[in-house]
């Protein structure tokens, strides 16, 4: 596939190249699939299966595995965020089960989740009006350690989903036709956690706790680490060469991230599905300006910020 041209002026904005894609570039990359997308599932969902039995068998050094478990479980937040663009499968139905079941998984409602991404990408970095933005980053070692820990995450979430299935109050971003479907959705995930829990306190078998529970709340620290290098240090500036951030990575973080660490791309043309993201990097990769190799880079550049 043909490259931009190098000839561009310094300050190419996002928007320029998209206008010098040609139209049958235009539609490769915007081609989703489910062949693709259940593939893809497929593997990581065998992971955590895997993962799980292997927990609930209490398998030899057993304890070992509920980290692993636990980052397999929370990044399924990226297919939540995927679906959020109905690009992880052709059929809508697909995108809208996967974006529930990742969403139950890692305590987001879908569509409230879905309104919530959408005003990001329409905001990014925008310090006023990206809802992302409402909770600061950390600056301080203090801050950083307890941002990393999760629990504030955890708490706010739990706040979130408590208040969408009560009465409070709906955020702007939410259209106001939305409002009910949201909270029907809010107050239906609340029913079925007390029903997984009284489940399993029926039963007195605590191993939802053991293959979920605990494991996802030692896997969202490492999901915290990876959303901060997203936009992290970038301008609030509204080229999105600039103010978002694409991360070199391994092949295992990529595959369980859902291609995300292409985070430029994905934010340039939000159309195009994860397993095209490799493709579009190599187009516009010449145009790339905040990078960085690996998140053990990005965060030694963080906290030397402190």
């Amino acid at each position: 596939m043909p490259e931009l041209p190098l000839n561009q002026p310094l300050e190419i904005n996002h928007r320029d190249i998209i206008r010098q894609l040609d139209d049958e570039q235009r539609k490769r990359l915007r081609q989703t699939s489910d062949r693709a997308g259940l593939a893809h599932l497929a593997g990581h969902l065998g992971l955590i299966i895997a993962g799980g039995a292997y927990i609930a068998a209490a398998l030899p050094f057993w304890p070992l595995m509920l980290l692993p478990q636990g980052i397999f479980l929370i990044f399924l937040f990226t297919l939540l965020h995927e679906t959020t663009h109905d690009t992880p499968f052709k059929s809508r139905w697909l995108n809208r089960i996967a974006g529930i079941v990742a969403g139950f998984i890692v305590l987001l409602p879908p569509t409230w989740f879905r309104y919530f991404h959408l005003a990001h990408h329409r905001h990014t970095h925008d310090p006023d009006n990206d809802p992302e933005l409402t909770t600061r980053k950390p600056e301080t070692w203090m801050q950083y350690l307890i941002y990393l820990s999760g629990v504030p995450t955890w708490f706010s979430e739990s706040k979130k989903l408590v208040t969408l299935a009560g009465w409070g109050a709906v955020e702007d971003f939410v259209p106001a036709g939305a409002v009910a479907k949201v909270r029907l959705e809010a107050r239906l995930f609340v029913v079925a956690y007390g029903a997984f829990f009284i489940a399993s306190m029926a039963a007195g078998n605590p191993i939802l706790f053991w293959i979920w529970v605990l494991p996802i709340l030692l896997g969202q620290p490492f999901l915290r680490a990876y959303l901060l290098a997203e936009h992290g240090l970038c301008p609030h500036v509204a080229n999105m060469l600039d103010n978002t951030r694409t991360t070199y990575t391994t092949r295992l973080v990529r595959f369980i991230a859902w291609n995300m660490p292409y985070h430029i791309e994905h934010h340039t043309y939000p159309v195009v599905p994860f397993h095209k993201l490799p493709e579009f990097h190599h187009i516009m990769r010449e145009h790339l300006r905040q990078t960085e190799n690996g998140y053990s880079a990005f965060h030694a550049k963080y906290v030397g910020k402190f």
